[in-house]
Protein backbone atom coordinates (compact mmCIF):
# COMPACT_ATOMS: atom_id res chain seq x y z
CA UNK A 1 0.00 0.00 0.00
CA UNK A 2 1.49 3.31 -1.08
CA UNK A 3 -0.47 5.44 1.37
CA UNK A 4 -1.99 4.83 4.78
CA UNK A 5 -4.61 7.00 6.45
CA UNK A 6 -3.19 8.38 9.70
CA UNK A 7 -5.59 7.57 12.52
CA UNK A 8 -4.32 10.26 14.82
CA UNK A 9 -3.13 13.81 14.43
CA UNK A 10 0.18 14.66 16.07
CA UNK A 11 -1.51 16.52 18.89
CA UNK A 12 -3.99 13.75 19.60
CA UNK A 13 -1.25 11.16 19.36
CA UNK A 14 0.89 12.93 21.93
CA UNK A 15 -2.06 13.27 24.26
CA UNK A 16 -2.83 9.56 24.01
CA UNK A 17 0.87 8.81 24.41
CA UNK A 18 0.89 10.73 27.68
CA UNK A 19 -2.24 8.87 28.85
CA UNK A 20 -0.63 5.53 28.00
CA UNK A 21 2.38 6.52 30.10
CA UNK A 22 0.14 7.01 33.12
CA UNK A 23 -1.63 3.70 32.58
CA UNK A 24 1.52 1.67 31.82
CA UNK A 25 4.46 2.98 33.87
CA UNK A 26 6.67 0.04 32.88
CA UNK A 27 7.12 1.46 29.39
CA UNK A 28 10.05 3.64 28.43
CA UNK A 29 9.43 7.01 26.78
CA UNK A 30 11.82 9.70 25.64
CA UNK A 31 11.80 13.20 24.12
CA UNK A 32 8.01 13.23 23.47
CA UNK A 33 7.08 16.33 21.43
CA UNK A 34 10.74 17.15 20.60
CA UNK A 35 10.84 14.06 18.35
CA UNK A 36 9.23 16.12 15.60
CA UNK A 37 11.61 19.01 16.19
CA UNK A 38 14.64 16.74 15.90
CA UNK A 39 13.39 14.80 12.88
CA UNK A 40 12.47 17.95 10.95
CA UNK A 41 15.90 19.44 11.63
CA UNK A 42 17.44 16.26 10.21
CA UNK A 43 15.17 16.30 7.15
CA UNK A 44 16.10 19.91 6.41
CA UNK A 45 19.68 18.82 5.67
CA UNK A 46 18.73 16.25 3.02
CA UNK A 47 19.66 17.06 -0.58
CA UNK A 48 16.82 18.19 -2.81
CA UNK A 49 16.56 14.90 -4.70
CA UNK A 50 15.88 13.04 -1.44
CA UNK A 51 13.20 15.52 -0.41
CA UNK A 52 11.60 15.07 -3.82
CA UNK A 53 11.84 11.30 -3.45
CA UNK A 54 9.88 11.44 -0.18
CA UNK A 55 7.40 13.91 -1.62
CA UNK A 56 4.23 14.27 0.46
CA UNK A 57 5.58 11.68 2.93
CA UNK A 58 8.30 14.11 4.01
CA UNK A 59 5.91 16.17 6.12
CA UNK A 60 4.30 13.07 7.61
CA UNK A 61 7.72 11.73 8.51
CA UNK A 62 8.45 14.84 10.59
CA UNK A 63 5.02 15.03 12.18
CA UNK A 64 3.63 11.53 12.65
CA UNK A 65 5.93 8.71 11.55
CA UNK A 66 8.76 9.74 13.88
CA UNK A 67 6.53 8.99 16.90
CA UNK A 68 5.12 5.66 15.71
CA UNK A 69 6.97 3.63 18.41
CA UNK A 70 5.28 5.73 21.13
CA UNK A 71 1.81 5.10 19.70
CA UNK A 72 1.78 1.37 19.05
CA UNK A 73 -1.24 0.82 21.32
CA UNK A 74 -3.27 3.68 19.90
CA UNK A 75 -2.31 3.97 16.23
CA UNK A 76 -3.13 0.49 14.94
CA UNK A 77 -2.53 1.49 11.32
CA UNK A 78 1.10 2.45 11.79
CA UNK A 79 1.98 0.18 14.74
CA UNK A 80 3.27 -2.67 12.49
CA UNK A 81 6.06 -0.39 11.33
CA UNK A 82 7.53 -0.47 14.86
CA UNK A 83 7.51 -4.27 15.23
CA UNK A 84 10.11 -6.86 14.26
CA UNK A 85 9.68 -10.30 12.69
CA UNK A 86 12.29 -11.57 15.13
CA UNK A 87 9.98 -10.64 18.04
CA UNK A 88 6.62 -12.09 16.95
CA UNK A 89 3.62 -10.93 18.94
CA UNK A 90 5.54 -8.18 20.75
CA UNK A 91 3.71 -4.89 20.28
CA UNK A 92 5.94 -2.61 22.36
CA UNK A 93 9.65 -3.20 21.83
CA UNK A 94 11.44 -1.65 24.81
CA UNK A 95 14.78 -1.52 23.02
CA UNK A 96 13.41 0.80 20.37
CA UNK A 97 13.52 3.29 23.25
CA UNK A 98 16.25 2.11 25.63
CA UNK A 99 19.63 1.15 24.13
CA UNK A 100 20.57 -2.47 24.73
CA UNK A 101 23.83 -4.37 24.16
CA UNK A 102 25.71 -3.48 20.95
CA UNK A 103 24.81 -6.71 19.13
CA UNK A 104 21.09 -6.21 19.73
CA UNK A 105 21.27 -2.52 18.81
CA UNK A 106 23.02 -3.45 15.57
CA UNK A 107 20.24 -5.89 14.69
CA UNK A 108 17.58 -3.25 15.38
CA UNK A 109 19.28 -0.69 13.17
CA UNK A 110 19.93 -3.21 10.42
CA UNK A 111 16.32 -4.44 10.52
CA UNK A 112 14.65 -1.04 10.11
CA UNK A 113 17.21 0.23 7.61
CA UNK A 114 16.69 -2.91 5.53
CA UNK A 115 12.90 -2.52 5.67
CA UNK A 116 13.07 1.11 4.59
CA UNK A 117 15.54 0.42 1.79
CA UNK A 118 13.50 -2.51 0.49
CA UNK A 119 10.35 -0.36 0.46
CA UNK A 120 12.12 2.37 -1.50
CA UNK A 121 13.39 -0.18 -4.02
CA UNK A 122 9.84 -1.52 -4.39
CA UNK A 123 8.55 1.99 -5.08
CA UNK A 124 6.56 2.08 -1.82
CA UNK A 125 7.59 5.49 -0.52
CA UNK A 126 4.91 5.52 2.18
CA UNK A 127 6.18 2.37 3.86
CA UNK A 128 9.79 3.52 3.44
CA UNK A 129 8.94 6.77 5.22
CA UNK A 130 7.19 4.90 8.05
CA UNK A 131 10.13 2.57 8.64
CA UNK A 132 12.43 5.60 8.44
CA UNK A 133 10.26 7.29 11.07
CA UNK A 134 10.72 4.35 13.43
CA UNK A 135 14.46 4.36 12.74
CA UNK A 136 14.60 8.10 13.50
CA UNK A 137 12.69 7.59 16.75
CA UNK A 138 15.06 4.84 17.86
CA UNK A 139 18.13 6.98 17.26
CA UNK A 140 16.56 9.97 19.00
CA UNK A 141 15.62 7.94 22.05
CA UNK A 142 19.04 6.32 22.32
CA UNK A 143 20.60 9.79 22.27
CA UNK A 144 18.15 11.30 24.76
CA UNK A 145 19.54 12.19 28.23
CA UNK A 146 16.47 10.59 29.82
CA UNK A 147 17.56 7.23 28.38
CA UNK A 148 21.31 7.55 28.66
CA UNK A 149 21.90 6.12 32.16
CA UNK A 150 22.00 2.30 31.98
CA UNK A 151 19.28 0.66 34.07
CA UNK A 152 18.11 3.92 35.64
CA UNK A 153 15.95 5.82 33.18
CA UNK A 154 13.72 6.96 36.07
CA UNK A 155 16.83 8.28 37.90
CA UNK A 156 15.90 6.75 41.27
CA UNK A 157 19.50 5.58 41.74
CA UNK A 158 20.91 8.76 40.26
CA UNK A 159 19.11 10.80 42.93
CA UNK A 160 21.22 9.03 45.54
CA UNK A 161 24.34 10.50 43.93
CA UNK A 162 22.74 13.88 43.32
CA UNK A 163 20.16 14.30 46.13
CA UNK A 164 17.22 16.57 45.30
CA UNK A 165 15.99 19.43 47.46
CA UNK A 166 13.12 18.45 49.80
CA UNK A 167 10.45 19.86 47.49
CA UNK A 168 11.54 17.46 44.72
CA UNK A 169 12.33 14.43 46.84
CA UNK A 170 9.51 12.36 45.35
CA UNK A 171 9.55 13.75 41.82
CA UNK A 172 10.24 11.17 39.12
CA UNK A 173 12.85 12.84 36.95
CA UNK A 174 12.40 11.01 33.66
CA UNK A 175 9.77 13.31 32.15
CA UNK A 176 11.39 16.58 33.32
CA UNK A 177 14.78 15.43 31.99
CA UNK A 178 13.38 14.78 28.51
CA UNK A 179 10.54 17.28 28.14
CA UNK A 180 12.03 20.62 27.17
CA UNK A 181 11.14 23.42 24.80
CA UNK A 182 13.89 24.17 22.33
CA UNK A 183 14.68 24.52 18.65
CA UNK A 184 17.17 22.49 16.65
CA UNK A 185 19.04 23.72 13.58
CA UNK A 186 21.93 21.99 11.83
CA UNK A 187 22.75 25.00 9.64
CA UNK A 188 25.18 23.88 6.92
CA UNK A 189 25.48 20.26 8.08
CA UNK A 190 26.01 17.78 5.25
CA UNK A 191 24.70 14.30 6.06
CA UNK A 192 27.24 11.51 5.91
CA UNK A 193 26.87 8.41 3.80
CA UNK A 194 27.26 5.54 6.27
CA UNK A 195 27.68 2.69 3.81
CA UNK A 196 26.95 1.27 0.39
CA UNK A 197 25.20 -1.78 1.87
CA UNK A 198 22.71 -2.09 4.69
CA UNK A 199 25.14 -4.09 6.84
CA UNK A 200 27.92 -1.52 6.48
CA UNK A 201 25.53 1.36 7.08
CA UNK A 202 24.02 -0.24 10.20
CA UNK A 203 27.53 -0.90 11.57
CA UNK A 204 28.58 2.72 11.17
CA UNK A 205 25.22 3.98 12.40
CA UNK A 206 25.59 1.87 15.53
CA UNK A 207 28.77 3.73 16.40
CA UNK A 208 27.25 7.10 15.54
CA UNK A 209 24.40 6.28 17.92
CA UNK A 210 26.87 5.33 20.64
CA UNK A 211 28.51 8.73 20.28
CA UNK A 212 25.10 10.30 20.82
CA UNK A 213 24.38 8.18 23.91
CA UNK A 214 27.71 9.08 25.49
CA UNK A 215 27.21 12.77 24.68
CA UNK A 216 23.71 12.65 26.19
CA UNK A 217 25.17 11.30 29.43
CA UNK A 218 27.26 14.45 29.66
CA UNK A 219 24.06 16.51 29.73
CA UNK A 220 22.32 14.57 32.53
CA UNK A 221 23.99 16.27 35.50
CA UNK A 222 23.57 19.81 34.10
CA UNK A 223 19.89 19.09 33.36
CA UNK A 224 19.15 17.69 36.81
CA UNK A 225 21.05 20.45 38.58
CA UNK A 226 19.09 23.01 36.56
CA UNK A 227 15.81 21.24 37.40
CA UNK A 228 16.66 21.39 41.10
CA UNK A 229 17.44 25.09 40.75
CA UNK A 230 14.30 25.82 38.74
CA UNK A 231 16.41 27.14 35.85
CA UNK A 232 14.30 26.30 32.80
CA UNK A 233 16.64 28.03 30.39
CA UNK A 234 19.58 25.92 31.51
CA UNK A 235 17.47 22.75 31.24
CA UNK A 236 16.47 23.61 27.69
CA UNK A 237 20.03 24.54 26.72
CA UNK A 238 21.44 21.17 27.84
CA UNK A 239 18.58 19.27 26.20
CA UNK A 240 19.17 21.22 23.00
CA UNK A 241 22.80 20.13 22.89
CA UNK A 242 21.82 16.45 23.00
CA UNK A 243 18.99 16.97 20.53
CA UNK A 244 21.28 18.69 18.04
CA UNK A 245 23.67 15.73 17.90
CA UNK A 246 20.63 13.43 17.68
CA UNK A 247 19.45 15.36 14.64
CA UNK A 248 22.83 14.97 12.93
CA UNK A 249 22.78 11.21 13.52
CA UNK A 250 19.22 10.98 12.19
CA UNK A 251 20.22 13.06 9.16
CA UNK A 252 23.00 10.57 8.41
CA UNK A 253 20.57 7.67 8.73
CA UNK A 254 17.85 9.19 6.53
CA UNK A 255 20.36 10.28 3.90
CA UNK A 256 21.93 6.82 3.78
CA UNK A 257 18.56 5.04 3.57
CA UNK A 258 17.58 7.20 0.58
CA UNK A 259 20.93 6.58 -1.11
CA UNK A 260 20.64 2.82 -0.61
CA UNK A 261 17.02 2.80 -1.68
CA UNK A 262 17.92 4.42 -5.00
CA UNK A 263 21.47 3.01 -5.23
CA UNK A 264 22.57 6.59 -5.79
CA UNK A 265 25.86 7.59 -4.20
CA UNK A 266 27.19 11.07 -4.91
CA UNK A 267 30.35 12.58 -3.44
CA UNK A 268 30.52 9.66 -1.04
CA UNK A 269 32.45 9.93 2.19
CA UNK A 270 35.60 7.82 2.42
CA UNK A 271 34.36 4.38 3.42
CA UNK A 272 37.49 2.46 2.45
CA UNK A 273 38.58 1.83 6.04
CA UNK A 274 37.45 2.14 9.66
CA UNK A 275 39.79 3.16 12.47
CA UNK A 276 39.16 0.52 15.12
CA UNK A 277 40.59 2.73 17.85
CA UNK A 278 37.55 5.02 17.51
CA UNK A 279 35.17 2.17 18.41
CA UNK A 280 34.32 0.74 21.80
CA UNK A 281 34.90 -3.00 22.19
CA UNK A 282 32.29 -5.43 23.48
CA UNK A 283 34.16 -5.37 26.80
CA UNK A 284 32.33 -2.03 27.28
CA UNK A 285 28.72 -3.22 26.71
CA UNK A 286 27.20 -0.10 28.28
CA UNK A 287 29.79 2.17 26.61
CA UNK A 288 32.16 2.28 29.58
CA UNK A 289 34.72 -0.21 30.88
CA UNK A 290 33.54 -2.15 33.94
CA UNK A 291 36.17 -3.33 36.41
CA UNK A 292 35.86 -6.87 35.04
CA UNK A 293 37.46 -5.63 31.80
CA UNK A 294 40.55 -4.16 33.50
CA UNK A 295 44.02 -5.66 33.21
CA UNK A 296 46.58 -5.63 36.01
CA UNK A 297 49.96 -5.31 34.24
CA UNK A 298 51.90 -3.09 33.73
CA UNK A 299 49.25 -1.06 35.58
CA UNK A 300 45.67 -1.45 36.80
CA UNK A 301 43.43 -0.09 34.09
CA UNK A 302 41.82 -0.58 30.71
CA UNK A 303 42.75 -0.03 27.08
CA UNK A 304 42.89 3.61 26.01
CA UNK A 305 42.61 5.08 22.49
CA UNK A 306 45.25 7.53 21.32
CA UNK A 307 47.53 7.25 24.36
CA UNK A 308 49.07 4.80 26.79
CA UNK A 309 49.20 5.48 30.51
CA UNK A 310 52.51 5.58 32.33
CA UNK A 311 51.87 3.86 35.69
CA UNK A 312 48.18 4.00 34.86
CA UNK A 313 47.84 7.76 35.31
CA UNK A 314 50.03 9.80 32.96
CA UNK A 315 49.00 9.84 29.28
CA UNK A 316 51.90 9.29 26.90
CA UNK A 317 51.63 9.46 23.08
CA UNK A 318 51.72 6.13 21.26
CA UNK A 319 55.26 5.59 20.00
CA UNK A 320 56.79 2.58 18.29
CA UNK A 321 60.20 1.78 16.87
CA UNK A 322 59.67 1.06 13.16
CA UNK A 323 62.09 0.07 10.42
CA UNK A 324 62.60 2.67 7.71
CA UNK A 325 65.23 1.94 5.06
CA UNK A 326 66.74 -0.67 7.35
CA UNK A 327 67.05 1.69 10.31
CA UNK A 328 64.92 1.68 13.47
CA UNK A 329 63.28 5.07 14.02
CA UNK A 330 60.70 6.14 16.57
CA UNK A 331 57.30 7.14 15.16
CA UNK A 332 54.39 8.69 17.01
CA UNK A 333 50.92 7.44 16.07
CA UNK A 334 47.80 9.53 16.53
CA UNK A 335 45.61 6.50 15.87
CA UNK A 336 45.94 3.45 18.05
CA UNK A 337 45.20 1.69 21.32
CA UNK A 338 47.46 1.57 24.35
CA UNK A 339 47.00 -1.46 26.55
CA UNK A 340 48.65 -3.96 28.88
CA UNK A 341 48.85 -7.74 29.10
CA UNK A 342 45.95 -10.01 29.92
CA UNK A 343 44.14 -7.58 27.64
CA UNK A 344 41.31 -8.73 25.39
CA UNK A 345 39.44 -6.41 23.02
CA UNK A 346 36.49 -7.83 21.07
CA UNK A 347 34.70 -6.08 18.23
CA UNK A 348 31.45 -6.84 16.48
CA UNK A 349 31.93 -6.38 12.73
CA UNK A 350 29.55 -6.97 9.79
CA UNK A 351 30.27 -10.12 7.81
CA UNK A 352 32.17 -9.70 4.55
CA UNK A 353 32.04 -5.90 4.50
CA UNK A 354 35.71 -5.48 5.39
CA UNK A 355 38.25 -7.75 3.74
CA UNK A 356 41.20 -7.27 6.08
CA UNK A 357 42.36 -6.12 9.50
CA UNK A 358 45.73 -4.38 9.72
CA UNK A 359 47.78 -2.83 12.50
CA UNK A 360 51.36 -2.12 13.53
CA UNK A 361 52.03 -3.79 16.86
CA UNK A 362 54.83 -3.65 19.39
CA UNK A 363 55.91 -2.43 22.77
CA UNK A 364 56.02 1.28 23.45
CA UNK A 365 59.36 2.72 22.30
CA UNK A 366 60.03 4.39 25.67
CA UNK A 367 57.95 2.62 28.30
CA UNK A 368 58.18 -0.93 26.98
CA UNK A 369 61.94 -1.51 26.73
CA UNK A 370 61.92 -4.23 29.41
CA UNK A 371 58.76 -5.92 28.17
CA UNK A 372 58.02 -9.07 26.22
CA UNK A 373 54.58 -9.82 24.79
CA UNK A 374 52.59 -11.87 22.29
CA UNK A 375 50.01 -10.24 20.01
CA UNK A 376 47.18 -12.37 18.65
CA UNK A 377 44.23 -11.69 16.34
CA UNK A 378 41.28 -14.07 16.40
CA UNK A 379 38.11 -14.23 14.34
CA UNK A 380 34.98 -16.07 15.45
CA UNK A 381 37.06 -17.79 18.13
CA UNK A 382 39.82 -19.02 15.79
CA UNK A 383 43.37 -17.63 15.71
CA UNK A 384 44.07 -15.67 12.53
CA UNK A 385 47.56 -14.37 13.35
CA UNK A 386 50.05 -14.54 16.21
CA UNK A 387 53.22 -12.47 16.62
CA UNK A 388 55.79 -12.88 19.33
CA UNK A 389 57.33 -13.01 21.67
CA UNK A 390 58.20 -9.40 20.84
CA UNK A 391 60.85 -7.88 23.10
CA UNK A 392 61.01 -4.21 24.01
CA UNK A 393 64.02 -3.60 21.78
CA UNK A 394 62.37 -5.20 18.71
CA UNK A 395 60.86 -3.02 15.98
CA UNK A 396 57.11 -3.01 15.52
CA UNK A 397 55.60 -5.62 13.24
CA UNK A 398 52.81 -5.30 10.68
CA UNK A 399 49.77 -7.51 11.19
CA UNK A 400 47.59 -7.97 8.12
CA UNK A 401 44.92 -10.68 8.22
CA UNK A 402 41.95 -11.68 6.07
CA UNK A 403 38.46 -11.31 7.57
CA UNK A 404 36.31 -13.51 5.30
CA UNK A 405 33.19 -14.49 7.26
CA UNK A 406 34.40 -12.90 10.50
CA UNK A 407 31.79 -11.20 12.68
CA UNK A 408 33.67 -11.33 15.99
CA UNK A 409 37.18 -9.86 15.91
CA UNK A 410 39.35 -10.25 19.01
CA UNK A 411 42.68 -8.58 19.80
CA UNK A 412 44.70 -10.17 22.61
CA UNK A 413 47.98 -9.27 24.30
CA UNK A 414 49.63 -11.74 26.67
CA UNK A 415 52.91 -11.65 28.57
CA UNK A 416 55.87 -13.65 27.30
CA UNK A 417 58.03 -13.16 30.42
CA UNK A 418 57.73 -13.27 34.19
CA UNK A 419 58.40 -9.54 34.53
CA UNK A 420 55.27 -7.69 33.31
CA UNK A 421 56.29 -4.19 34.35
CA UNK A 422 57.42 -3.19 30.84
CA UNK A 423 54.48 -4.64 28.92
CA UNK A 424 53.17 -1.35 27.54
CA UNK A 425 51.62 -2.75 24.36
CA UNK A 426 50.49 -0.70 21.36
CA UNK A 427 48.07 -1.49 18.53
CA UNK A 428 48.95 1.36 16.13
CA UNK A 429 46.66 2.32 13.25
CA UNK A 430 44.31 -0.64 13.73
CA UNK A 431 42.04 -0.63 10.69
CA UNK A 432 39.25 -2.56 9.08
CA UNK A 433 39.92 -2.20 5.36
CA UNK A 434 37.88 -3.03 2.28
CA UNK A 435 40.81 -4.10 0.08
CA UNK A 436 44.21 -5.65 0.46
CA UNK A 437 46.92 -3.31 1.55
CA UNK A 438 49.39 -2.27 -1.17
Amino acid sequence: MQKHACSLSLAAGLALSALSFVLAPSRAWAWGAPHGTITRAAMATLPSWQKQLLGAELQRLGETYCIIPDLVYTDKTNAPFATMDTHPGVVYLVNLHLPAAPAENFEILRYFMDKAVAAFKAGNVGDAARYSGTLSHVLEDWGCPAHAVPGDNMFTLFKQFLPPPPAQQYTLLHSPVEGGTFSVALDAYRPRLLGTSVDEAAFNLLHRSQEATIFARGQVVPIIQALYAGDTNAVNAAQQKAATLDAAVVADALHTVCCLGQMKFEAADDLSAVDLSTLLPLQAPDLYFPQSSFFSKPYWGHATPGVILRNGTEPVPLRLAVLEQGQAVTRTFASGIGTGTRSVLTYLIPADVYQRFSARVGLHAELGKSGSVIFEVSGNGKSLARLGPLAGDAPAQLLDVALAGVTNLQLTVTSAAKDNTGNYAVWAEPRLVKASLP
